[in-house]
């Protein structure tokens, strides 16, 4: 029975041990290489509306091959793909980071890169601008690791077209109980002119009368139709878009907002809103 007793608690023993020894068996980081990140272009990438759904780059990038105490690791790498303006280093917080998971491509439309330039990073339409990218692998218990930088010069950002067209003659006007002068067309100028700011942006500051009627005109005394723009269909009273709403070609009358007052209008045909602000 000793005997028993005394090769139960041996084994005990071994038993323990080999546990311990199994949970020091750890996986350690060991090395890794910087990814080599390439493009299908080179120097510039042209960048069209009427090419928007091409390629503007396909980037591909290898394996950091991670290696840890027990091998290569099969566990998928996570990638940073970032784009930045020459210069910026990276730094910029408006830059772009993509982040993707076990990939080792990537492809960009012209659209998505102009997009990514004018409408995230707020870089200018229609100017060149020098651009960089680079990827930044990243694994689990391991040291991030960071290829080389890709850089591009000239690339130009393009604005889509107008979501709404706008007048033809570079003018635009306000016409309607809601303003001063009333349903009277011609409207008086240049108290119910627009300023023009661009191609696709008008705005006036005028005294509104709370809960009336007006509409926009192009072309100052016409009633046509193609030179009336308005909303879809008139809001109720006190409706919150009487400050923010679509505009609408030749639509049905805009109701002013509740209260009367001095109002700064500003029309977007770029993005086809219009919104008014109490001064």
């Amino acid at each position: 029975m000793k005997k028993i007793f005394h090769l139960l608690l041996s084994f005990i023993l071994l038993l323990g041990i080999f546990s311990c020894k199994k949970e020091e068996d750890k996986d350690y980081y060991v090395s890794s290489k910087a990814p080599v990140l390439t493009s299908t272009v080179t120097g510039t990438i042209p960048l069209s509306f009427a090419n928007g759904s091409q390629v503007a780059t396909m980037l591909t990038w290898t394996n950091p091959d991670y290696m840890f105490t027990t091998g290569v690791s099969s566990q998928n790498v996570n990638y940073n793909l970032e784009i930045d303006t020459t210069g910026a280093n990276f730094t910029n917080p408006a830059r772009i980071i993509i982040s993707l998971s076990g990939d080792l491509s990537f492809v960009i439309s012209q659209s998505q890169l102009s997009s990514y330039l004018s409408n995230q990073m707020g870089l200018s339409v229609g100017n060149p601008h020098n651009i960089e990218m680079r990827v930044t692998a990243s694994i689990g218990g391991a040291i991030p690791v960071v290829s080389n930088v890709l850089k591009f010069t000239g690339v130009i950002p393009f604005a889509p077209p107008p979501k709404i067209t706008p007048p033809a003659s570079g003018n635009l006007f306000i016409v309607g109980d809601a303003t001063p002068g009333g349903w009277n067309n011609p409207v008086p100028v240049p108290s119910q002119q627009f300023t023009k700011l661009s191609t696709t942006m008008f705005q006036i500051t005028i005294p509104i009368t709370g809960d009336k009627e007006y509409k926009l005109l192009s072309v100052n005394g016409s009633w046509d139709a193609d030179k009336q723009w308005s909303i879809a269909t008139e809001q109720p009273s006190g409706d919150p878009s009487t400050l923010n709403y679509d505009l609408f070609p030749n639509g049905g009358n805009v109701r002013a907002p509740l209260a009367s007052g001095t109002y700064l209008i500003v029309v977007d045909f770029q993005k086809g809103k219009v919104t008014l602000t109490k001064q």
